[in-house]
């Protein structure tokens, strides 16, 4: 019997992931308190989409179990660089004490979902990276959020991995 696998051991990265389920058309907000002044930091926030053969999800909780699944394709890396509107690149509310706005745009992902999908997932990874000023080596820290696309009604029912616009491409391993 496979055993339990959250994303963050899936993709292999530390603690600073957070997985849940995303409707592609859902926006939202997210405040950073840094409690330090963070003149002088620098910030990138991107996405990329990625797609999984299966995803089973705990009867209890409902929480997604990657144990069986693998990543069979993606779609394009997107950086949200948007500084004149200040949109989507966090917005520094007051570097004094370190606080900062962060939006997570809908639409990341605009291609087809299965509905009810247990098969051929879009999984939208969102990261934001913060590089501070320490002297004389800086940090360069992320979190990331795996934003598990369901299906809604502005979504074209389908398969991701038959997508063209957003182009799939699939993941070929030697």
């Amino acid at each position: 019997m496979a055993g339990v696998l959250n994303f963050a051991q899936y993709v292999g990265s530390p603690d600073e992931i957070i997985c849940e389920q995303w409707f592609p058309s859902s926006r939202r907000t997210l405040i950073y308190n840094y409690q330090q002044d963070i003149t002088g930091w620098t910030f990138a926030v991107e996405f990329q989409t990625i797609v999984v053969d299966q995803v089973s999800f705990l009867r209890y909780t409902g929480q997604p179990n990657f144990a069986d699944s693998t990543v069979i394709g993606s779609f394009p890396k997107v950086e949200l660089v948007d500084f004149a509107a200040g949109i989507y690149v966090p917005t520094i509310l007051n570097a004094v004490t370190g606080t900062v706005r962060v939006i997570q745009p809908n639409a990341m992902y605009t291609g087809p979902i299965i509905p009810d999908a247990r098969k051929n997932v879009p999984i939208t990874v969102f990261s934001l990276t913060w590089t501070d000023v320490n002297s004389p080596i800086t940090n360069v820290n992320t979190h990331r959020y795996a934003l598990v696309n369901a299906w809604d009604p502005d979504v074209t029912p389908g398969d991701p991995t038959l997508s063209t616009n957003p182009l799939y491409t699939a993941l070929v391993v030697a």
